[in-house]
Formats: C-alpha cells, sequence, structure tokens
C-alpha cells in the first residue's frame, strides 16, 4: 500500500489516484465497483503501531500523547484517516504549530506486521515571539490593539500575552497567563493583571481600574463554565465640570473583591446571524466576602431563541434581567450598577439613558429586564446572493425594557409591579451588517414609545456596533 499524504480529511482521497482510481474516469466507472473498494477500504482490518511527531523543538512530547492517542484505536483505513483527521484538529487547536500534515504508510522493519501501519505528523511551530495589531468592535465603540504573545511558553501550550488597547472610551493595558489542561483544552487557567481607564459620558464619569484576576474555564455536560476572583482598585472622578453632585458624591477610591460564577448553554450555529439553536447565560458575582469595600450580590440572565422560517428568514426572542442586592447596609455604587438603553438594546433611546438620573447624568438601577422580537430577511431580490451579500440583513424588531432601584423592604410583588411601570418600548427596522463571527453593525430607523420625564431618545436614525446585542 502506498503513502497517504494529507493536511486534512477533505483532501484525504476514499477513493482516487493513491487507490487505483482516476477522479477523471470516475463517470466510466461502474458504481458496483466503487462500492465494492470502498467496502474493502472499510472492512480490512488494520492495526496502527506506530504515531510518529517531526519537526518538534520546544514542544513537550508528553502533550502531544493527549491528542494522538485515539489513533491506535482505529481498526481499518478510513477509521485511520478520520481519527488522524481529528487529531491534526486536535494539534492545531493547541495554538502552538503554524502546520500540522499527516502520512500514513505500510509498517517497516522487522516488528512490521502485514496490516500494519505507521502515522507521521509533521509539524512547524510557532515562533517564541509573535506581534499583531488589530482593530476591535466593543458595545458602540471602536479601539486599536496591540499585543505581544509568547506562545508555547514552557513547552504545554501555555501563553503569556501583553497587550495595549487605545479606543474611542477606554485604555487599557493587561498582562495575562494562559494555562490548558494537557489532554482537556477546555478546561483551562487565566491569570490576568491590568490596568484600565474608561470614559462614561452618560454619567459625566471617569473611571481607572488596576487589578488582577484568576479563572478557571471548564466544560460540564452540555453546559460550560466560568469560575473567577477578581481583586480591583477602583478610582472614580468626574469627566466634566457639570458633573452631578450625584456623580460627585462618588468619586474616590474603592476596592472591590468579588467571587464570580458563570454558566451557559449555546446551541446556536452561529454567535451574529443564528438561524436556529438558544443561548442561556446566567451570571453571578458576590462581592465582599473576600474583603474590600464593595459589599453587593449580583445576578444576571441572557436569553435567546432562533427559528428558521420561510424564504430564509429568521425569528429570533431575546430575554435580559437582572439585579443587585447591597449587602451590609451600604449603598450601592454607580460602576456596578446596570444601566439599560441604546442601540445595542432597547433601540430608539440614548445609549444607557433609562432610568435613574439627576441633573443630566444617568445613575443606573439595581434591577432591570429588557425583551427582543426579531425577524430577520435577506435583503431584497437577494443582490450578491452566495457572496457579499449574505453579509447583510435586513431587520424589524420590537424593544421593550425598564430599569430601576428597588426597595428591599418591600417584597417581590411589590419589585414586580415597580419593573412593571414605566415600560419604555420601541420599534423599527434596519439593516444588519456582519463583521466575521464577532460582532455586527447595524443602522435602523427607531420609533421610541413609553418615554419617561428625563429620558434621552433617539427618534429616527440610529447606527450601532458592538458583540452583544438585545
Amino acid at each position: 500500500m502506498g503513502a497517504v499524504h494529507a493536511k486534512s480529511l477533505d483532501t484525504l482521497p476514499m477513493h482516487g489516484r493513491d487507490f487505483g482510481v482516476n477522479p477523471d474516469d470516475m463517470v466510466e466507472t461502474p458504481e458496483p465497483e466503487h462500492e465494492a473498494k470502498q467496502e474493502i477500504l472499510e472492512n480490512k482490518e488494520v492495526v496502527v503501531q506506530h504515531v510518529n511527531i517531526q519537526g518538534l523543538g520546544r514542544t513537550k512530547e508528553d502533550l502531544l500523547g493527549y491528542e494522538i492517542s485515539d489513533v491506535f484505536h482505529a481498526k481499518n483505513l478510513i477509521d485511520v484517516m478520520k481519527k488522524a483527521h481529528l487529531a491534526r484538529q486536535k494539534l492545531l487547536r493547541l495554538g502552538i504549530f503554524n502546520e500540522v500534515e499527516v502520512l500514513i504508510d505500510t509498517s517497516e522493519g522487522k516488528d512490521a506486521l502485514p496490516n500494519g501501519l505507521d502515522v507521521t505528523f509533521e509539524v512547524k511551530e510557532i515562533k517564541r515571539l509573535t506581534g499583531s495589531y488589530n482593530t476591535m468592535v466593543g458595545n458602540n465603540e471602536g479601539s486599536m490593539v496591540l499585543g505581544v504573545k509568547l506562545p508555547n511558553t514552557l513547552g504545554r501550550a501555555e501563553k503569556l500575552t501583553f497587550q495595549f488597547s487605545y479606543g474611542t472610551k477606554e485604555t487599557s493595558y493587561g498582562l495575562s497567563f494562559f494555562k490548558p489542561q494537557p489532554g482537556n483544552f477546555e478546561r483551562n487557567l487565566v491569570l490576568n493583571m491590568y490596568k484600565v481607564t474608561g470614559q462614561f459620558p452618560w454619567s459625566s464619569l471617569k473611571e481607572t481600574d488596576r487589578g488582577m484576576s484568576a479563572e478557571l474555564n471548564f466544560p460540564l455536560g452540555v453546559t460550560n463554565h466560568t469560575l473567577k476572583w477578581e481583586g480591583v482598585w477602583r478610582e472614580l472622578g468626574c469627566l466634566a465640570r457639570s458633573a452631578s453632585f450625584a456623580v460627585r458624591e462618588e468619586s474616590g477610591h474603592s476596592l472591590k473583591s468579588a467571587l464570580m460564577h458563570t454558566v451557559s448553554v449555546d446551541s446556536r450555529n452561529s454567535a451574529i446571524f443564528p438561524n436556529r439553536g438558544a443561548l442561556l447565560r446566567i451570571n453571578q458575582e458576590l462581592a465582599g466576602y473576600t474583603g474590600g469595600d464593595a459589599s453587593f450580590l449580583k445576578e444576571d440572565f441572557e436569553l435567546q431563541l432562533n427559528r428558521r422560517l420561510f424564504w430564509d428568514s429568521v425569528l429570533s426572542a431575546s430575554l435580559w434581567g437582572g439585579v443587585l442586592c447591597p449587602i451590609g447596609g451600604q449603598s450601592s455604587c454607580i460602576a456596578d450598577r446596570f444601566y439599560l438603553g441604546g442601540p445595542t438594546s432597547v433601540r430608539g433611546f440614548g445609549m444607557y439613558s433609562i432610568g435613574p438620573q439627576s441633573e443630566g447624568d444617568y445613575l443606573g438601577g439595581e434591577a432591570y429586564w429588557a425583551g427582543g422580537l426579531h425577524l430577520y430577511t435577506p435583503l431584497p431580490f437577494r443582490p450578491g446572493k452566495g457572496g457579499f451579500g449574505d453579509l447583510f440583513r435586513t431587520h424589524f424588531f420590537l424593544n421593550a425594557g425598564n430599569l430601576c432601584n428597588l426597595n428591599y423592604g418591600e417584597g417581590p410583588r411589590a419589585h414586580l409591579q415597580k419593573l412593571a411601570e414605566c415600560i419604555r418600548w420601541s420599534y423599527g427596522a434596519g439593516i444588519v451588517l456582519r463583521l466575521g463571527n464577532i460582532a455586527r453593525l447595524e443602522l435602523n430607523y427607531c420609533v421610541p414609545m413609553g418615554v419617561q420625564s428625563g429620558d434621552r431618545i433617539c427618534d429616527g436614525v440610529q447606527f450601532g456596533a458592538g458583540i452583544r446585542f438585545l
């Protein structure tokens, strides 16, 4: 048997030149003969005797043993190809190789069996030091990001990263260390040190955070979990001389130490333009238990359902909600509260301009909810179908929500009643553009309704950019 050499399963021919069949002549080849050859390949038992990895430099071999061990369990040639392809994908996922090629050949040597195979992975390691420059889109803001990475720092897929980001509302730099568990890449540890300076014009507030965090990510069944501790020294100040007295009262230094847990289930086929599946994400944060000035319990969730309809249209429904409970008789900090409104949540309203405010500065709230119903359809007449035109969708929406503070001396019924009062809502239509599979742009015509005193509205055309939309 000759050698089989390929970069992926797509180019590993299950019929073709390597097995004596020319693809150009397949029209003339009787179908029964093709099926017979396929059956021979599938039914002929083979034994994978050796798996070799060539091209290793600083990478430890024991790390790769977890990724390629399944190849030894293959029982026939087709199975060898499939398992070798999966092993190649696992090796590339580690982020330490530029290239991984697979060579399958008959075994040679004194101990070679008649049906023995040798599988060789030829790898090319990533450079010890790499740099990057890119732009990043946040929730209605953009940033320029410069990064320096040391991949495979200790030889077991670790990564040390320094990143500097300069944006329209935020400037940050930080150092992070990533360490995956050998054999289980989804289970990993991340350590961070950072400094972030942000401006929040809707609150006439500026904030500088200096902190560190440690987080553990791991899957559990169909769910993904993140456990995190964060310690941050926060410095709040006024962005303008005209800042309200309520914002000036919040100015100063504070120390927050918080434990966080996030659980998510995501069955969507795309994060930006899903046409099926659902997302459920629940976040929990407990501050003050491990020290610091801030003391509160914070819970919020995100739910999204998607269903494909006729003519490639998609109906999507979203629901967000959250509550913040101060502990120990303290009042909540303006930096910890929820904010609502703008092109990424309740459209037709100004950015984070719903809810409690003082002298034109929005102070956030301790409880909120927001819901949305969306209909996405292809562009009329389908221009650019199969290409650039597929990046666009027309968008019809209905949004609603409310943000307020709660009196925790009252019962749950009073809380629900307060959240049901003064509901802001809006409707409209527009065009959505997908940017890769991480962000999107929206240009909508909005009609805000249920406007309350102090709300800032955007009646008409509204532009939005971000990674998370209601």
